[in-house]
């Protein structure tokens, strides 16, 4: 589980709860934050707007998405590189071909195809070209999932200011009552915040955490396509090793250092 991710959410909504009750008072906190008719015209308009500018697969995808902000990435790229430098050493003493039993043992299926069009003689150029094509393929998926949440965000404070008008019209039609004006008024302001809750707490936060991890995923699989093709050209360990450690910042770089072999 990803600790920052939860912790984030339930202080925002700590944060949210405190200023409401300091205010209103707990006892009110239902009665005066809580309208029916406000929620359905923001969060429905909001999420079925959202279906309208997505395919109904991409719109489930993006709902499911969600889970992912709650998972703690299992991406390390320092220990991807030592694994590359690990490959390295067994290719340069055993040769290409003996990177197939290794690739048995691989979790990671991009490494692992990597890998499998080695052995079988690839050309170098094919080789990039078709790990290159999977990872746009990847990052395509990625970010129908990301421009879900983006759609979503945006689309909840505009279906609050909906709420809102409406609720300001029928305060308007309703002005003879001035006793009336101050409780309108207030159920018309609540789809804004509704909206805005919506957007700031849940859309935006996702949507940044979504980049995040994509960021790092595709770094990671930029590592790997330069790692396999580095031995594939025959490169020195230390030279690959070297290379890939360019990708980390400086920080990072000491955790990322494997074990190479000397020349023979």
């Amino acid at each position: 589980m990803d600790i920052a991710s939860i912790a984030g959410l339930v202080l925002c909504a700590v944060m949210i709860l405190y200023g409401i009750i300091s205010g209103a008072g707990i006892e009110n906190l239902v009665k005066e934050y809580w309208n029916v008719p406000s929620a359905i015209i923001t969060f429905g308009g909001a999420f079925f707007a959202t279906l309208t500018s997505h395919s109904l697969a991409d719109y489930i995808s993006g709902l499911k998405s969600i889970t992912l902000v709650f998972k703690a990435p299992a991406l390390n790229t320092s220990e991807m590189i030592r694994k590359i430098i690990d490959l390295s050493n067994v290719a340069r003493k055993e040769g290409l071909l003996s990177l197939e039993e290794a690739a048995a043992d691989m979790d990671d299926p991009f490494l692992k195809k990597g890998i499998l069009l080695m052995v079988d003689g690839t050309d170098p150029e094919l080789v990039r070209a078709i790990m290159e094509t999977e990872l746009v393929s990847i990052e395509g998926r990625h970010k129908n999932c990301i421009g879900f949440w983006d759609t979503l965000g945006a689309m909840g404070p505009a279906w609050g200011m909906i709420g809102t008008l409406v609720g300001l019209v029928d305060m308007l039609y309703h002005m003879d009552n001035v006793a009336t004006l101050g409780p309108a008024m207030a159920v018309a302001l609540i789809t804004t915040f509704y909206g805005s809750v919506l957007a700031n707490m849940i859309c935006i936060p996702v949507s940044a955490k979504l980049k995040a991890d994509n960021g790092m995923e595709m770094m990671m699989k930029e590592v790997m396509i330069e790692g396999l093709l580095s031995i594939q050209a025959g490169e020195n360990p230390r030279v690959i090793e070297e290379k890939l450690k360019s990708f980390l910042a400086p920080k990072d770089r000491e955790a990322a250092t494997g074990d190479v072999g000397g020349e023979e």
